[in-house]
Formats: C-alpha cells, sequence, structure tokens
C-alpha cells in the first residue's frame, strides 16, 4: 500500500512530506533521459544475504528492450551498496554482432544513481541482458513497514527470520533496477541463498531447491506475470508450508501458506478466511488477477505488505489490525484487516499500478474500499456503509491526496480512508450498484497488468458512469477542504446550495426534509427544491452516504446571492 501516517494502514512507507524538491528526487522520481529509452523485459535476481554479517551479495541480469536510440542508461541501487562490474550481453542483442558476447560496461556513480555508459550508441530493437554484480550492507529498516529496507530478524527459537519491505523507499534499497513503477519486469525469477535448513520464500511459484552440499542450498522462484520492482521480495525463515486450492472464476487457484513451524495450527484456523475473501473479491472485481503464479500468505516480521503473490503477513493472528478496529464501527474485529487489506492491493495496485506514486490513491482508496465491500459480503451492505463511515474519524485533511508528480512523492496518507470515502459517495452518486460493480470489474479488465495515470482512471469513472466527476476528483483528491452543504428556509421555501468547494462543484445528493427522503442535485447556486415548510421546525439531514459536512445558515445568507 501507501503511505499511512496512522498506525491504521500496513503498508507502504510514508515518504517525509515536502515542498522543496533537489536533482536526486528528479532522477528518481520521473522518467528521465536515462530512462525512457529502454523497457524492461525480465529481471533475473540472485542473493545470498549474510544474516550474521548484515550484508548482500547479488547479480541482477536485467533483460531489456530499446525504445529509441541511446548510449547512458540510469541504473538504481540506493548507498550504501555497491557495484562491483557490469556487463552487457550484447551478442544476443538483435542488432549486434554474434561476436561481441558478455563485455564490459564503463560505469559512474551519482549519489544513489550508476550511471551506465554504453561504448557506442544502441538502436531501437535490440533486446539483450545487463548483468550487474553488486555487494554490500543495505538500508536497514528501523520500523517496518513504514520505515522501509532489509529486515534482520530471529524468531522464538533463535533462527533468522529475513526479508525487505521497501515500497516508498524502493526497491534500489536491496537489489539494482530500473526504479520507477511506470515499467515494469514482463517477468522475473529470484534466486535465494540461504543456511540449508531454512526456508527461502519468493514471488510466484517454485521453480527448484538446489543443496550445494556446503551448508548452503538455494531456491528458486519464478513470477510469469508483470511485477512492480518494490512488490518482488524474498522471505527467509524456518517455515513450515501448507496449501488448498480455491475454485474462483478463473478455474482452480492455488493458495500456499508459509508460516512460523511454531505457527502453523494457529495459521490453519485464522487463514480460512482466505477463501471467503477471494470470492468477494473476484464477485466485485472480476478474476484474481495472477492465476498462474498462485496465491500466497508468507509470514514476516513485520505487520504486512501486498508482495504480489506472495502477501507478507504479520498480524499475530488477530482479527482487525492487531487486534483493533480502525473503523469504531465494531466490524473491523470480524476478519482479519492485513489478510484483507493487502489481498485486496493484488487489484489494486499489483494488477492495476499508478505510473507515479503522486497517485497512489489508485491503489488505496480502492483497497480501502474493498475492506468495506468485504464488510458488505459477510455483514450485510449497512454493515459495509457503518465501516466505511466509521473510517471518517481517521481523515486528517492535512495536504492533498494527490502528490507531486516526477519526485518520488506520495500525497496525504488520507489516501486510504478519504479516498475510500470519495469512492463510496461516487458510489451513491452513480445510484446503481450494479453499474457500479460493472465499472470496477471493467476497470479490471481494461487496465488488467497495466500502469496508468490518476488522470486516466478519473476518466475511466467519468466515461463509464455516463457522468461528469472531474469537479468531484478536483475537491476530494487536490484539495483538502470539505464540501459544505448549506440549507437553510425562507418563507416556507428550503434553499440548498455547496459552499467550501472548487468552481463547478456539482452533485445531487439524497436528503431528508422533515422525514421525507428525495434526491436533489446541488451546485455552488443556492436553488429551493422544496417548499410549503415552516421556517422555524424545518429539518433538513443528508444521507450518511455522502462524505461530505452540512450546515444550517440564516435567510441573511440569501441576500445578494443569484438563485435558482
Amino acid at each position: 500500500m501507501a503511505a499511512l501516517l496512522l498506525p491504521a494502514g500496513a503498508g507502504a512507507q510514508p515518504l517525509q512530506q515536502r515542498t522543496g524538491f533537489t536533482h536526486a528526487d528528479t532522477l528518481r522520481g520521473s522518467n528521465g533521459p536515462g530512462r525512457a529509452w529502454w523497457d524492461v523485459v525480465h529481471y533475473d535476481l540472485t542473493i545470498r544475504p549474510d544474516p550474521v554479517a548484515r550484508t548482500l551479495h547479488g547479480t541482477n541480469s536485467i533483460t531489456l528492450r530499446t525504445l529509441a536510440s541511446g548510449q547512458r542508461m540510469q541504473i538504481d541501487l540506493q548507498q550504501p551498496l555497491v557495484v562491483d562490474s557490469i556487463k552487457a550481453d550484447m551478442a544476443s542483442a538483435s542488432t549486434a554482432s554474434a561476436d561481441r558476447g558478455n563485455e564490459r560496461v564503463p560505469f559512474t556513480r551519482e549519489g544513489d544513481v550508476i550511471w551506465v555508459d554504453f561504448l557506442a550508441p544502441l538502436s531501437p530493437g535490440s533486446t539483450f541482458p545487463l548483468h550487474i554484480h553488486y555487494h554490500g550492507t543495505p538500508k536497514e529498516a528501523k520500523n517496518p513497514p513504514w520505515d522501509g529496507g532489509w529486515i534482520w530478524k530471529t524468531d522464538a527459537q533463535g533462527y533468522p527470520w529475513m526479508t525487505v519491505a521497501c515500497q516508498g523507499l524502493g526497491a534500489s534499497a536491496w537489489y539494482p533496477c530500473k526504479d520507477i513503477q511506470s515499467d515494469e519486469p514482463d517477468s522475473a525469477l529470484l534466486h535465494i541463498t540461504v543456511p540449508t535448513g531454512l526456508q527461502a520464500v519468493g514471488n510466484g511459484r517454485l521453480r527448484s531447491t538446489v543443496d550445494h552440499g556446503n551448508g548452503t542450498s538455494t531456491w528458486t522462484w519464478a513470477v510469469t506475470n508483470p511485477i512492480n520492482t518494490y512488490n518482488l521480495v524474498p522471505y527467509i525463515g524456518r517455515y513450515a508450508h501448507f496449501a488448498a486450492t480455491f475454485q474462483g472464476l478463473a478455474g482452480p487457484l492455488d493458495l500456499d501458506y508459509w508460516v512460523l513451524q511454531d505457527h502453523e495450527a494457529k495459521a490453519r484456523e485464522q487463514f480460512k478466511q482466505v477463501p471467503g475473501m477471494l470470492q468477494c473479491f473476484e464477485n466485485w472485481f472480476g478474476p484474481y488477477p495472477f492465476y498462474r503464479d498462485g496465491y500466497k500468505l508468507v509470514e514476516a516480521p513485520h505487520l504486512g505488505m501486498e508482495h504480489q503473490s506472495a502477501v507478507a503477513y504479520g498480524n499475530h493472528y488477530l482479527n482487525g489490525y492487531l487486534g483493533k478496529d480502525l473503523s469504531g464501527s465494531g466490524w473491523g474485529l470480524q476478519w482479519d484487516f492485513i489478510i484483507i487489506h493487502e489481498s485486496a492491493h493484488e487489484w489494486w495496485g499489483n494488477s492495476i499500478t499508478s505510473a507515479d506514486i503522486a497517485d497512489m490513491w489508485v491503489h488505496e482508496s480502492f483497497t480501502n474500499y474493498a475492506e468495506a465491500l468485504y464488510t458488505e459480503c459477510r455483514f450485510g451492505k449497512a454493515a459495509g456503509e457503518d465501516y466505511v463511515i466509521g473510517l471518517r474519524a481517521n481523515i486528517a485533511n492535512d495536504i492533498p491526496i494527490t502528490g507531486p508528480y516526477g519526485v518520488n512523492q506520495e500525497g496525504s496518507g488520507d489516501m486510504y480512508y478519504k479516498g475510500a470515502n470519495m469512492v463510496h459517495t461516487i458510489r451513491h452518486i452513480m445510484a446503481n450498484d450494479s453499474l457500479f460493480k460493472a465499472m470496477l470489474r471493467e476497470m479490471n479488465r481494461r487496465y488488467r497488468h497495466t500502469t496508468v495515470t490518476g488522470a486516466q482512471v478519473e476518466d475511466f469513472i467519468s466515461t463509464f458512469s455516463g457522468r461528469d466527476f472531474s469537479a468531484l476528483f478536483e475537491q476530494y483528491l487536490r484539495t483538502t477542504r470539505i464540501p459544505e452543504l448549506q440549507w437553510t428556509v425562507h418563507r416556507g421555501k428550503l434553499y440548498v446550495r455547496f459552499a467550501n468547494c472548487v468552481d463547478g462543484f456539482a452533485m445531487p445528493v439524497t436528503i431528508m426534509v422533515n422525514g421525507e427522503e428525495r434526491t436533489v442535485p446541488i451546485n455552488e447556486r443556492w436553488s429551493s427544491p422544496a417548499h410549503g415548510l415552516n421556517d422555524r421546525t424545518a429539518t433538513l439531514v443528508a444521507d450518511r452516504n455522502w462524505y461530505i459536512q452540512v450546515k444550517r445558515t440564516g435567510p441573511a445568507a440569501l441576500k445578494g446571492e443569484r438563485t435558482r
């Protein structure tokens, strides 16, 4: 997930909110000239972590395709990790002669960027692997998953227990890569060498386990779908494994669970929630996006993260969020927050990925709303409403949800709770649950396994629904103002309007006037949807499903204002 500033959101690390940015921020967050001319096809990553020295040795072979002519390439690897050598297998390049083979490529370092300088410009249409050997001490996570990096822990019996959580911080904190969400490898291999007796779990499916006879073994995992760089992850520990099968919309889906050996009995009980969760989400969003790679929950030494096809689980086998209900409604204690939230990211974040983390609301707003949809699936529509409305108490309205583009900076943590309530409001404006569900499913069909901009998602929702939501998105995503429904009664007539809103803001709202329900269009100008009221005793209550504020004003507010 993206950044949750409250303890309520397991997931990405909140990046410190800033208004001034550096050249290094632009290199990290934009598809600049060192990135734009080439596309990642495949990562073949080999790592050997040393739990005693707390170091990594590794190689990433990046198969790339040149989209345009280029000579200088940007590879990201965060300090203090060190590149030892870079070789290009130019013999496999489609435009190269076969006699070139593996040749060393010169490189220089600029902060967390490795500049690879080919001896001559490469032509468009070349495909070849770039082998990057590296080593060093990766950044260690201080408070994962919010403060990210490599995690060196031991279990209760003293066995090494290792993994990484790096959303926001970036995968380049532990391996060399093109560290931007807009370019995912189409597939990946992960080879993890560990002390014999430990298990190493990765994304996708287990290809092989090789015992080297020297006290180490290598576990190889294969991912056959596109994957975010921060989602590629090793888990290393003394694990037990059990499995099941879910009969889903696209056929049988393999479910695999890797948990600390002492926790297997608890896990077998708690993870019974998985099939019902998958059934609910497939109903609302369409088929699970990664049938070929399967679904896994892997116990981790931190709270949780949406690592694709290998979701990190660390909620201590408790319902709620570490035993707490984030909504205050009571419904959040009926299910395990990490199982539900992080698994919803398989659709929202892992399959549909924002090209820039400034648009992380695309991940988090829909995933947070998925919690309410799951509650609705199990306990009814009113329960789902109670849940999402209860989350409003966590909204800060500190800064806009959308962050600045091109500098690797997220917006407000309100992308969770405020974003979910924005989606809930859109659902009720549409006033057609069949259409709303069809919209969510079509989003997942159309943008499956792709990266998108926030603008694309906004335009899609407006187009699919047949209603222009552009002002609503401007209001909720790019301002901190809550629309205020102002109302007054003058000479028996009810007047309503929106204030504290962007220009052109308008939406229909369901209101109760003296106990009578009606849905009325409301914009920035006073309008009168009812008459025959008593000026003193009239009441207006807005439907709770709209995330707005309601304020009664005096008739004096009508003076000098045009009405309709």
